[in-house]
């Protein structure tokens, strides 16, 4: 089961006025589940999205980016799971294209105000047909208050649907912020999760919602990796429905802090989220690396512990192996780096300095840390005042089972 993570509660993830979404079961890959979501927004809402950084991204991918840049006004979002149409070549941007297609002779829009995402299996041509049937239905479904069933219906590997809603107040009103997200396995972004969709209610300029998603990613998404591999459909959209009556327009704006507060906390705890629901997973693992000569290094540290299959499986197995922590350290390619001065603590326990083992480090009080459900892991570099902290998990035997077996 997910670590401390659960499906969001009845009625949590509030409606965002003038957003509704539908779904529909298509068949895309498996029957009888919900693998088809569309999501309506309402004229004069303004988008903005970052994606994969893989070479190898998939054709709804390259549609997103094209429409985006190009600044027509989107007017609605379909996903489908099960079928990630990546690897699919110009075969793939076709039936990509004729999913917009369907989708705006639906809402009698342009193609080019559709934005596609998919997710699922690699290689294999996107089964369009089934999903042109199927779209009525999700029109048909439409609803605000469908954000629960939209997370339950993007899930791949997901045990539990993710979603979180934040209000803040501005100028007297109410600003709501609501965000869903779908990610378990093939996670290590460089740039935002597998598929991720926040919206809220107030009016911001589509060049400074830009700004803000990029900096919301930076410090959510792109701080969290489950295995080290990065998707070849990640897709991070951030929507603003401008149906609240409160316009941010600026960075000196007063209700500028607020919004940005609220939507890197939903964000925040979505990208937490994708890693308390990794694949297998029966840790929640903080890393926190301190002391850096700037933010690069200590990414690189943070990362080369994050990544490391051998660190992951003693975190699973609750083995405070210090051997393999020091190495993911030592082997993090910072040329200079001082040994000696690097402090290194499982929790509260202090576990090496000055090049090796604290003399008062006592090996149970480690394990007593490590056979908890949620650890952390900080490290002092002891070169300068840089600071930052990634999310990730370990690897159980079930991680190797679900993905030996993802396509079965």
């Amino acid at each position: 089961m997910p670590v401390n993570l659960s499906a969001p509660a009845s009625g949590s993830l509030l409606p965002i006025r003038g957003i509704q979404l539908g779904v529909a079961e298509a068949h895309v890959r498996k029957a009888n589940r919900k693998d088809l979501m569309v999501m309506v927004l309402p004229e004069g809402a303004t988008v903005a999205g970052v994606f994969t950084q893989n070479r190898f991204c998939a054709a709804p991918v390259t549609l997103c980016r094209e429409f985006l840049a190009a600044g027509t006004p989107i007017r609605a979002l379909v996903v489908n799971t099960g079928n990630a149409n990546a690897g699919t070549g110009e075969d793939g941007l076709m039936r990509a294209r004729r999913v917009c297609e369907a989708l705006a002779f639906e809402l009698q829009c342009e193609p080019e105000e559709i934005l596609p995402f998919s997710t699922g299996v690699i290689m294999e041509a996107l089964p369009v047909d089934r999903i042109f049937l199927n779209l009525p239905t999700c029109i048909e479904t439409l609803a605000e208050d469908a954000w629960a069933l939209a997370a339950e219906t993007i899930m791949t590997t997901d045990i539990v649907p993710k979603g979180l809603s934040r209000q803040v107040t501005i100028d007297g009103k109410t600003v709501t912020v609501t965000g869903i997200a779908k990610g378990s396995g093939m996670i290590h972004p460089n740039m935002a999760t597998m598929l991720g969709y926040i919206a809220t209610d107030a009016a911001v300029p589509q060049p400074l919602l830009q700004r803000m998603l990029g900096e919301i990613a930076n410090v959510s998404f792109n701080r969290v990796t489950v295995d080290g591999d990065t998707s070849t459909n990640d897709s991070f959209i951030l929507i603003a429905a401008g149906t609240a009556g409160v316009t941010v327009d600026s960075e000196t704006a007063p209700g500028y802090a607020a919004l940005y507060g609220a939507l890197r906390e939903v964000a925040v705890f979505l990208a937490q989220a994708l890693a308390r629901d990794g694949e297998g997973a029966t840790k929640f693992v903080t890393i926190e690396v301190e002391g850096g000569r700037d933010a690069a290094e200590c990414l690189k540290v943070g990362k080369a512990i994050a990544h490391s299959p051998l660190i992951k499986t003693a975190l699973f197995a609750s083995d405070p192996n210090l051997g393999r922590l020091l190495a993911a350290i030592g082997n993090a390619g910072i040329a200079d780096l001082d040994v000696n001065g690097v402090r290194l603590w499982l929790g509260p326990v202090l576990v090496a300095e000055n090049g090796g083992r604290h003399p008062d480090y006592a090996e149970a009080d480690a394990a007593a840390v490590m056979k908890k459900a949620e650890i952390t892991i900080r490290v002092d570099l002891g070169r300068g005042s840089a600071h930052e902290t990634l999310w990730t998990c370990d690897f159980s035997y079930d991680y190797v089972k679900i993905n030996a077996e993802y396509r079965s």
